[in-house]
């Protein structure tokens, strides 16, 4: 079904037809420059500040961070990690570019890129953003970031430059509209998925993976 037909069908559903021409040009001015709202003041650190900010809230949402100097440090952190959890060197990555040079070959990771699948219990994927003032990672989808890598495996490794971590959620935006404007499906993630709708008693794992670890990469090799 064609864009044009699915606003039809919303449009005979509200028994209106197109805009008028004064409430589309506020529309579009509104989408050429959305509002930013009140900002708190731990939105608004340097930028060490908002590392150690965004690496606070994520363990206090049950995850877990590292830094680490460069990308080329990424698997041996994840065989390290993986070895820690007791868990297969195996894992799918989002063929994202700075995922696929990687140097896998240095360890004994079974590495395939591409799509994650019910059998695979690892991820590695590359997070475009990250959310100082809440610990928030930015996850649009996109050839290079699948998002079904974000929900499917049971183990998410995440890889985050340090310095794509934002103190607000409006600076991250901006971005993510300057870098081709917004994708299909953004997710925002806050720690490993979990839900206390049973009984009031913490499940990780409800709607998602049951772990979440960040790799903050302070270099670029």
């Amino acid at each position: 079904m064609s864009r044009e037909m699915i606003i039809g069908a919303v449009q005979r559903g509200l028994k209106r037809g197109p805009l008028p021409a004064d409430q589309k040009a506020m529309l579009a001015g509104r989408m050429a420059r959305p509002p930013r709202h009140l900002i708190p003041a731990r939105g608004q650190l340097d930028h060490e500040a908002r590392v150690a900010l965004f690496m606070m809230y994520v363990e206090r949402e049950f995850g877990t961070a590292v830094r680490l100097p460069g990308l080329a440090d990424v698997p041996a952190a994840v065989a390290d990690y993986l070895a820690r959890q007791n868990l297969a060197p195996a894992l799918v990555a989002s063929p994202h570019p700075d995922l696929e040079t990687l140097p896998f070959a240095d360890t004994m990771l079974n590495v395939r890129f591409g799509v994650s699948s019910p059998r695979d219990a690892v991820s590695l994927t590359h997070a475009f953003a990250g959310i100082a003032e809440t610990g928030t990672l930015m996850l649009p989808s996109g050839p290079t970031r699948p998002t079904s890598n974000n929900l499917l495996p049971d183990n998410a490794l995440v890889v985050l430059p340090a310095a794509m971590i934002f103190g607000c959620y409006e600076d991250a935006f901006d971005l993510l509209r300057a870098a081709g404007g917004m994708p299909r499906n953004v997710m925002l993630v806050t720690g490993p998925s979990r839900s206390a709708d049973i009984e009031q008693t913490l499940e990780l794992g409800a709607h998602g993976p049951r772990r979440l670890h960040i790799m903050i990469i302070d270099g670029e090799g």
